[in-house]
């Protein structure tokens, strides 16, 4: 027999009821306390959910409430600032770019996402949003976001939809096969407000690249890259000394995001230090990332010890350690780029190329811009890597200036907009 969602959905805000400092002021036109929704998927991997609690905890202030709904199954690890709150919806994970399975629970695939879907539609009326701002996926992961988008279109009018979207998505041509077919040109027409492009239009142009039709290309506003938080010299250097480093050795952090697919450049990195690549004295940090599966993880912890590194599951103030650091390398994801451009840290990256171009694309972008190095993956060796990591540590102020030049507007550009907003707000609830 199969099971409805509404216990869940029942139990979850007999809880949410009882945190009153959160939801005392989360009517709508309470206290003239303005609601901000987020929505974040997360179905793989980290940069989602920390580039949505990035958002949230810069647009937070007196007067704004944010809710974030993610399927992210370590959001719990992260410490929420006052007035910022989540929901967990139940994690799934993708097995092809079509097909998803439940993370935890072991039901039926459409049941699960059933209940997502009837979460995120109670949430929304329970939390009455004055904006909802929807991460990368227009109509949600298999369209769960649609019945919620329609709601507010229909019930609540004077509030404002909001997609962000990264500044690549993938190559031009799979993004607009995958549009087309999925109809996202209209529902970005029909469905939404304003669409905010989280990047520079001189860097990288989806508007052209992605073919993007007049209607929606009038709501687009590309607000600039969005900066994490910077910890201060003493912050940086108390990592160094906790973590042992030498004044004559140069830190490198080598991180892959959640780490499902980073084993790879991890294995690369250790035949470095085991084959002895690099003459430079260094002391080296890893990160592998809460989903780099077990087998994998233990041997990088192993072989990490051996070389005298550090090796981390996960690390909660990677803006402090990016900032230690004399040279990160990376895969270049949007999240990981953004948090060591913030930092003004000279970075490497080794892209993936399968099943998104995204990194690719990015990596290239920034190289041409001076601001990081690259190495293709199918290019990567010990041998590549070790030399490319000498050359940026003795080199260093080349990419530090080019990074000094870099201007971060992502979060003026979106307080700019919510102040408008707030300042015509005329709410009438359903």
């Amino acid at each position: 027999m199969r099971v409805g969602p509404e216990p869940l959905i029942s139990a979850f805000f007999y809880r949410a009821s009882r945190r009153k400092a959160f939801f005392s002021e989360s009517g709508m036109g309470q206290n003239g306390t303005f609601n901000i929704l987020m929505y974040s998927h997360d179905t793989y991997g980290l940069g989602h959910i920390r580039r949505t609690m990035a958002i949230a905890s810069h647009l937070c202030c007196d007067g704004v409430n944010i809710l974030i709904l993610t399927g992210s199954p370590i959001v719990g690890r992260f410490k929420f600032a006052e007035r910022i709150d989540f929901v967990r919806i139940p994690g799934m994970i993708k097995k092809t770019n079509e097909e998803y399975r439940p993370l935890s629970i072991k039901i039926n695939p459409r049941h699960a996402l059933d209940i997502r879907k009837n979460i995120i539609t109670a949430t929304a009326k329970a939390f009455q949003p004055h904006l909802f701002i929807v991460d990368k996926e227009p109509l949600g992961l298999k369209k769960e976001v649609l019945p919620t988008l329609r709601w507010i279109r229909r019930c609540l009018p004077h509030s404002h939809t909001i997609l962000g979207l990264r500044d690549i998505m993938d190559d031009a041509d799979t993004v607009r096969r995958d549009w087309a077919k999925k109809k996202v040109y209209r529902n970005l027409d029909e469905l939404y407000s304003e669409i905010w492009i989280y990047g520079n239009q001189d860097f990288y142009d989806p508007v052209e690249e992605y073919a993007i039709p007049e209607p929606v290309k009038q709501k687009m506003l590309f607000t600039g890259y969005i900066p994490r938080a910077t910890p201060n010299r003493k912050a940086a250097q108390r990592i160094r000394e906790d973590l042992g480093i030498d004044p004559d050795e140069k830190l490198v952090v080598l991180t892959t995001g959640g780490g499902g697919d980073g084993y790879d450049l991890m294995d690369t990195y250790l035949s470095m230090l085991e084959q002895g690549a690099v003459s430079t004295p260094i002391r080296s940090v890893l990160v592998t990332g809460p989903f780099m599966p077990r087998a994998e993880r233990k041997d990088v912890f192993k072989r990490s010890r051996r070389q005298g590194a550090s090796s981390f599951l996960f690390f909660r103030q990677m803006e402090k350690l990016m900032a230690a650091a004399d040279l990160v390398v990376s895969m270049g994801g949007y999240n990981t780029l953004s948090e060591v451009l913030s930092q003004g840290t000279p970075s490497l990256v080794i892209p993936r190329e399968k099943p998104r171009l995204e990194q690719l694309i990015r990596a290239r972008t920034f190289h041409a811009q001076g601001l990081v190095d690259h190495i293709p993956r199918a290019q990567c060796t010990p041998a590549k890597l070790g030399r490319r990591i000498e050359t940026i540590l003795e080199q260093p102020q080349i990419y530090r200036d080019a990074l000094a030049r870099f201007r971060f507007t992502g979060i003026d550009t979106m307080r700019s907009r919510i102040n408008r907003f707030r300042s015509a707000r005329n709410v009438v609830a359903c």
